[in-house]
């Protein structure tokens, strides 16, 4: 984890990805004191609740203001989901979430802006470990989706919680989904490659939910638990003519229905990125 020495002593995203916790930064180190909840915008003393906002995450710059008018008309205008209460402003508490990709004539890499229902950043996806190569033939051809393409998933001080990797493929896409030191989250898996795809969820080999596309197209999907019961959902929101035509940007609003416990409140936060990775390369491949 990369420090500053004038970053102040205040509570912090824990270092080591835990989902919902914080860490005591000393002003000079991590200290063993952890909170559970949302990262503060004011510094508390260890053992009291911290206060609600972002701070900078020691060593990385703060995210840019969106256009909360334009989030929300995404969210209930173009998605229909009715304003949900709760929400602790993390990628992990809030009920919904707003995931647009910047918009690019040319796409050689895959980045992703993450916003809660009011249109506040709470998070970004970031494409990492291309190189140059990898590039120039997502430029000239078709063939990245033969690659493997790793993500991260940050929240809104840029530090990342959630590594996906989708390995190479042919037909069917694999993503594994990890911490940031490497401990194995789950994995989203393709089961079929005609028809209306679904992907299963799964942890240690058992499947615990599955991602299921409502048209052949993919644009909306249903996430189940292990009961098939619907606990979120997926809905790609049009962006218009031009846009859609002339530039790359796809747009998704997750819903999630109800409190989840992890793992699979990790994997159904990255559902909402592994989607769109997945099948994009698809329709310009064999799959």
């Amino acid at each position: 984890m990369t420090t500053h020495p004038n970053t102040p002593a205040g509570w912090y995203a824990d270092p080591q990805g835990t989902p919902n916790q914080l860490r005591w930064w000393d002003g000079a180190q991590w200290t063993e004191h952890t909170h559970p909840g949302q990262q503060p915008g004011h510094a508390a003393q260890p053992g009291h609740a911290p206060q609600q906002g972002y701070a900078a995450q020691p060593g990385q710059p703060a995210q840019p203001h969106p256009n909360p008018a334009k989030v929300q008309h995404q969210v209930q205008q173009q998605a229909h989901v009715a304003p949900a209460m709760g929400g602790g402003g993390s990628l992990f508490t809030e009920p919904v979430l707003v995931v647009n990709q910047k918009a690019k004539l040319i796409e050689l890499t895959n980045e992703y802006s993450v916003f809660d229902q009011h249109g506040q950043t709470i998070g970004s996806v970031v494409q990492v470990g291309q190189s140059t190569l990898k590039k120039v033939a997502r430029f000239v051809s078709s063939l990245d989706q033969f690659m493997t393409h790793k993500l991260e998933i940050r929240d809104a001080a840029g530090q990342p919680h959630l590594v996906l990797t989708r390995p190479a493929k042919f037909i069917k896409s694999k993503v594994l989904v990890e911490r940031p030191d490497g401990q194995p989250v789950g994995e989203i898996v393709q089961q079929n490659a005609i028809g209306k795809i679904n992907f299963g969820i799964q942890v240690n080999g058992q499947q615990i939910g599955a991602i299921k596309a409502e048209n052949w197209r993919a644009w909306n999907f249903s996430i189940v638990d292990h009961t098939e019961t619907e606990i979120a959902r997926i809905t790609k929101t049009w962006e218009g003519l031009a846009k859609t035509m002339f530039t790359t940007a796809d747009n998704y609003v997750l819903q999630i229905h109800r409190q989840l416990p992890d793992p699979l409140l990790s994997l159904v936060v990255a559902t909402a990125l592994t989607v769109d990775t997945a099948l994009k390369q698809d329709a310009r491949g064999f799959g």
